[in-house]
Parts: C-alpha cells; sequence; structure tokens
C-alpha cells in the first residue's frame, strides 16, 4: 500500500483561538480520521523560536498519514465531504489555507546515539 503524508497549513480567525484549537483537536481530526486512507494525524503549534525572522505565515500544522493505491480516490472523498455534515468547518477556522500531499522518497533516519 503507498504512504503518503498530507501536510495542511491553518490559522485560527483572530479572537477564537481557542474554539479553532477544540474543533480541530476534538471534532476534525476525527472526522478527517473517518475517510478511508487516513490513518494518523497529529497537529502541531509555531514554535516561538525559528530559524528565520517573521512573518511566519502559518501558526498551525497538521500532518495525516495516509496509506491507500487510491489517492486520486482517497482526495476526492476529503473533497467530497468537506463543508458538509460529515466533516464541518468551523467559523473559528481561518479562510487562508495550504495543503499538500507528499510522499516519502527515503525511510526514517535516526540521530545515532
Amino acid at each position: 500500500m503507498a504512504r503518503h503524508v498530507f501536510v495542511v497549513f491553518t490559522n485560527p480567525v483572530t479572537g477564537q483561538e481557542k474554539t479553532y484549537n477544540d474543533w480541530y483537536t476534538n471534532q476534525h481530526l476525527a472526522d478527517v480520521l473517518k475517510v478511508p486512507g487516513f490513518v494518523s494525524a497529529r497537529r502541531f503549534r509555531l514554535s516561538d523560536t525559528q530559524r528565520a525572522a517573521a512573518p511566519h505565515p502559518w501558526q498551525y500544522m497538521a500532518l495525516y498519514d495516509i496509506e491507500t493505491d487510491d489517492l486520486k480516490g482517497t482526495l476526492a472523498t476529503l473533497s467530497e465531504r468537506s463543508g458538509t455534515p460529515a466533516m464541518v468547518l468551523s467559523d473559528a477556522l481561518g479562510a487562508e489555507r495550504a495543503a499538500w500531499v507528499f510522499e516519502p522518497i527515503t525511510p526514517v533516519v535516526m540521530a545515532k546515539k
């Protein structure tokens, strides 16, 4: 089965961070994981410490692991469900967002101790 990583960058609506995080963590991740092919999800917040100076356009990132031999079908199902009762989108989610699918080209490399 082919493996992919779906990388999603988002921000909350100004003043709605608590609502956004509650919705994303407690509802949206579970809704996405109901899409056949999505097998895991993890969220990240931009660290205060960065190599490059601001501005940084995205404050949040979600990584979803996908395992499927029909990536187009998996993404089509995701699109079909997005914004429906099967995958409600919160008003606290900012309109600007970006998402890309990546495929691994190497195995995981671990640090030597």
